[in-house]
């Protein structure tokens, strides 16, 4: 079916939810192409988003339980993990902070943590007291001892171990990983009522306070969409931090004409009050002639994204003072690169790896 055909067939809802989560961004976060198509065909027979994503993860982990008992560890950690995929789009239909999101965000923990216990293990929950609760992530190590740690999230509704692909890039590169659920987001927000009221750059500098203990090499942050922001703002005012990522973000925040983004804020600030959200966005806000990112820093940036334009990422550009930075553009690029996303992972991932194994004071030739 063509996708006007398609369209025709959803109803509004789910039409809203496909918009959103395209086949680029659910293969980006996980989910297996086979299940793309099982998720496109059951909404087009009018079945709910969440219902047909939560059957989906149900089957996964089936699959999942019955390789682990047969001993065929490999295949039993990627049926976990594909399960997770599902389950965390399954809750992404939901914007508002429901009883059935929190069920379907808990559901996808658990399939993280599945997969986690498969043994051998390379990855461990991460809980960092924080304010009146705790921030939320998941270690993952590479083999060997690491050259450094990269510190990853998300923004508005994506988090955490939504971003396992972006850890075996990594990984593969020596890198070890922090898949961060940090102030408004996942289980940070959803069990432990930490919203994005607080000082975010301090809130992400718990993890990488925790990734430099746990190592003690270098750290880097990478931030995508609305994370972003947070990244930049973080590697600003840390000086710990050693090579910064921002893909596919604003430095001056609003509020943007969809239902769901308005939404999505109102959950990560803990109120649906415009004014408020928008005073949020306003502190939030990355200035050039006040922020300064003094570490290498790498932009990515989609030539049709149609969220995030070039010029609300210039300011990050503007910011750095350092001899290293680079832009990388790709035109045809949706947000956050969903449909470059194995060539963004290798990109990101050998400029982190490049960086961080750097001594501290050198600088690399930017290309």
């Amino acid at each position: 079916m063509t996708d006007t055909v398609i369209e025709t067939a959803l109803s509004a809802e789910n039409a809203a939810h496909r918009r959103a989560m395209p086949a680029t961004r659910l293969l980006d976060g996980g989910m297996l192409h086979a299940d793309v198509i099982l998720l496109e065909q059951a909404i087009v027979a009018g079945d709910r988003w969440d219902v047909a994503a939560e059957r989906l993860g149900e089957h996964r982990v089936e699959l999942a339980e019955c390789a682990l008992g047969s001993g065929h560890a490999v295949t039993a950690r990627r049926q976990f993990r594909a399960a997770a995929a599902a389950f965390v789009f399954a809750q992404m239909a939901i914007n508002s902070d429901t009883d059935r999101k929190r069920e379907l965000y808990d559901r996808f923990g658990a399939a993280v943590a599945a997969a986690a216990a498969v043994v051998p293990s390379s990855m461990r929950k991460v809980e960092l007291p924080f304010e009146r609760g705790s921030l939320v992530g998941w270690h993952v190590q590479p083999a060997g001892t690491p050259v450094g740690t990269v510190v990853v999230f998300g923004g508005q509704s994506g988090w955490g171990a939504t971003y396992l692909r972006y850890a075996d890039a990594l990984a593969e590169r020596g890198v070890a990983t922090i898949l961060a659920e940090g102030p408004g987001q996942g289980e940070t927000r959803l069990r432990h009522g930490i919203y994005l009221d607080v000082d975010v750059a301090d809130a992400y500098g718990h993890f990488v306070r925790y990734a430099t203990e746990q190592s003690g090499g270098p750290v880097g942050v990478w931030g995508n969409s609305v994370g972003g922001l947070f990244a930049a703002l973080t590697a600003a005012r840390n000086p710990a931090v050693r090579a910064c990522c921002v893909n596919g973000s604003f430095a001056a925040p609003r509020l943007l004409p969809f239902r769901a983004f308005a939404e999505q804020a109102a959950a990560m600030l803990g109120t649906a009050d415009e004014s408020a959200i928008n005073a949020n966005f306003a502190r939030l806000r990355f200035d050039p002639d006040k922020e300064s990112i003094r570490c290498p820093l790498l932009v990515l940036h989609g030539g049709a994204d149609p969220l995030v334009t070039m010029e609300d990422q210039q300011p990050f550009l503007d910011g750095a003072t350092g001899d290293d930075v680079v832009l990388r553009v790709w035109d045809d690029g949706e947000h956050t690169l969903y449909n470059h996303a194995d060539e963004r992972n290798d990109v990101v991932a050998d400029w982190f790896a490049d960086r961080l194994s750097l001594s501290e004071g050198e600088t690399h030739h930017a290309f």
